[in-house]
């Protein structure tokens, strides 16, 4: 069984190795890992005594474990609200292989050469590095040259895309180096002379030149070689495009694979799946931060806002300076137009680090809310400055375009979205909305059709099909309720799906079906406290039918309510109230005389 003691001294060592192959993401995330396991409990204790007798402000892991576990509820409720077959991860450890860790090639690698060529590195003189290490042939001197010269190359294509495009315009640039690293990797890999790490850069340049069947080969040969490199499972992940290809890796046991499944479920939009993942991971990694925020992302994408708010506001709580995932926060209090939580969300990003992507997402998104449309654009072109395959930015800014009645600009947009990830169902759905403001439902429909393909259980995007289906170029009503009946089963929370299919079966003749679409949605709209004039429709039909039913007292009953409305439904109220107590009285004028002697 791979304990907690293995896994510590797996990701320390890991920590070290891929910080000294300048993979700097990759190393925050192990270390991120190492600080987010679970404390022994001796070690707990221990520490938690220290802190009674001596006030000592360094027994952190104890306040930190405690915090964790004030959330316990959310995440019991959660777990017992998944399938547990989900979960293949027993709590407290996994029995897979423990990976060797591969030695160093010190004695192939001039060290102060090396040193050398990663000082360069980190102050960004790539080819001055790769130049250091030419005549060096250790695996891990060949690594850094072949990774200096893939970044120096990528430094060259992003200045010519602005040279000739402008920092957002579409380019044909192309990494100069990709042929002949790709030449120089493939023959060490024929000779079996290449590393792991070799390996992952082979991969990622297998994939940029469109070679994806290969590029997953490589990359599975690199993870299982050495599994704690957590980019190359984030380049293999982005080459998992269905649940076909994800079940289809050959990929060893180990418990960083199970971050990976958790992670492309996610990806995939199977968020039960993955919530139900990352909860079995939090038997070793309970304090993990990075596990908090995937499953609070999840809880996003489930609609699910309070649980997901909570836990969001949490890891703020233990980790104030923190960026990473909270662009998703500040999509969630926009949807819930919390102005204040997100005005501070924003200046407090801004404060940490204004130059991240993430950073000037949450400031458009603020602006947004305001109203502030043209500045909210400003500081998403601002973020697709920094990296231009920003997926959120480019979705973003597509819906302000259309806020401002920008079309082209709109549509420009949600297809750069699309071209970078084809499974991003809010940029079709984008694409969708702008071509109706258009008038153009038939290309609406096409992409609206293609939104929901992605994400079948948002009741919204099947309302947005039946609305589509209902306009007057098309016409097609029984469509259009075969779609509202999807959306209605989808947990439509507006309840637009149902006074929809009242109104279209009123509209078709379908007189019970109607009655009984006015009736839900009424008892809707009275447990969610809510009047209009959905409320006056369902009560003037509602009125209309039973008294045609000779249901007289419930007839009465809806009559009496909309007294309570101003406007031509009060007189229709009046005059079916008449009726009915004319018709009331006849009967028992009818009744008294059946039985007069």
């Amino acid at each position: 069984m791979a304990s907690k003691e293995t896994c510590r001294s797996e990701l320390r060592t890991a920590i070290r190795q891929l910080g000294d192959r300048c993979l700097y993401s990759a190393s925050k995330w192990a270390a991120e890992q190492l600080m987010g396991m679970d404390p022994e409990t001796t070690t707990a204790a221990a520490a938690t005594a220290s802190s009674s007798k001596h006030h000592n402000p360094q027994s952190s892991s104890s306040t930190r474990l405690l915090h964790r576990e004030s959330s316990s509820f959310l995440r019991r409720r959660l777990r017992s609200a998944v399938d547990p077959s989900c979960s293949a991860t027993p709590v407290g450890g996994v029995s897979y292989v423990v990976t060797p860790v591969p030695a160093d090639d010190g004695d192939e690698t001039d060290p102060d050469c090396y040193l050398l060529a990663k000082a360069y590195f980190d102050c960004r003189e790539y080819r001055r590095a790769a130049h250091a290490l030419r005549d060096q042939t250790g695996q891990k001197a060949v690594f850094l040259r072949g990774y200096s010269l893939y970044l120096a190359g990528e430094k060259r294509k992003e200045e010519e895309v602005i040279e000739l495009e402008g920092p957002l315009g579409k380019s044909d640039s192309v990494n100069s180096e990709l042929v002949p690293l790709e030449r120089e990797l493939s023959a060490l890999r024929r000779s079996s002379a290449i590393d792991s790490f070799g390996l992952y850069l082979y991969g990622i340049v297998l994939r940029d030149k469109g070679c994806e069947s290969l590029a997953r080969t490589v990359l599975v040969e690199s993870v299982n070689s050495y599994p704690w490199n957590w980019n190359a499972w984030s380049e293999l992940q982005s080459l998992s495009s269905s649940l076909d290809v994800l079940n289809s890796l050959n990929i060893k046991d180990h418990w960083m694979k199970d971050f990976f499944i958790a992670s492309a479920y996610l990806e995939l939009r199977m968020y039960n799946e993955s919530v139900a993942k990352y909860e079995s991971l939090q038997g070793i990694f309970r304090c993990s931060d990075y596990i908090q925020a995937q499953i609070a992302t999840a809880l996003y994408s489930l609609r699910e806002f309070d649980e997901a708010e909570i836990m969001f506001e949490e890891l703020l709580r233990t980790d104030p300076f923190r960026v990473d995932s909270m662009d998703v926060y500040s999509n969630l209090l926009y949807a819930k137009e919390c102005f204040s939580a997100l005005s501070y969300l924003a200046h407090r990003v801004f404060l940490t680090d204004k130059y991240r992507p993430e950073s000037c997402c949450i400031i458009g998104n603020y602006y947004s809310l305001k109203g502030q449309h043209e500045k909210s654009v400003l500081y998403f072109r601002r973020a697709l400055k920094l990296n231009r395959k920003y997926l959120s930015a480019w979705t973003l800014m597509g819906h302000e375009y259309v806020e401002m009645k920008n079309t082209p600009s709109a549509i420009d947009a949600y297809r750069r979205a699309v071209d970078i990830n084809p499974r991003d169902y809010r940029a079709w759905y984008g694409l969708g909305q702008t071509y109706e403001m258009m008038g153009m439902p038939f290309y609406a429909l096409y992409y609206f059709r293609k939104s929901a393909y992605l994400q079948p259980s948002d009741a919204r995007l099947w309302i947005a099909i039946g609305q589509c289906y209902e306009s007057a170029p098309l016409q097609m009503h029984e469509e259009a309720i075969k779609c509202y009946m999807r959306a209605a089963n989808n947990n439509d929370r507006e309840g637009i799906a149902l006074h929809q299919l009242a109104k279209l079966h009123s509209l078709l003749g379908h007189i019970e079906q109607a009655a009984f679409y006015y009736k839900k949605d009424l008892e809707r709209m009275e447990a969610d406290e809510r009047e209009g004039p959905n409320m006056v429709e369902a009560l003037d039909f509602l009125a209309k039918y039973c008294k045609s039913e000779n249901r007289l007292e419930e007839a009465e009953m809806y009559c009496t309510r909309l007294l309570d409305y101003p406007g031509p439904e009060k007189e229709t109220a009046k005059n079916l109230l008449r009726g009915i107590r004319m018709a009331r009285s006849g009967f028992v004028a009818m009744d008294v005389e059946h039985f007069a002697p």
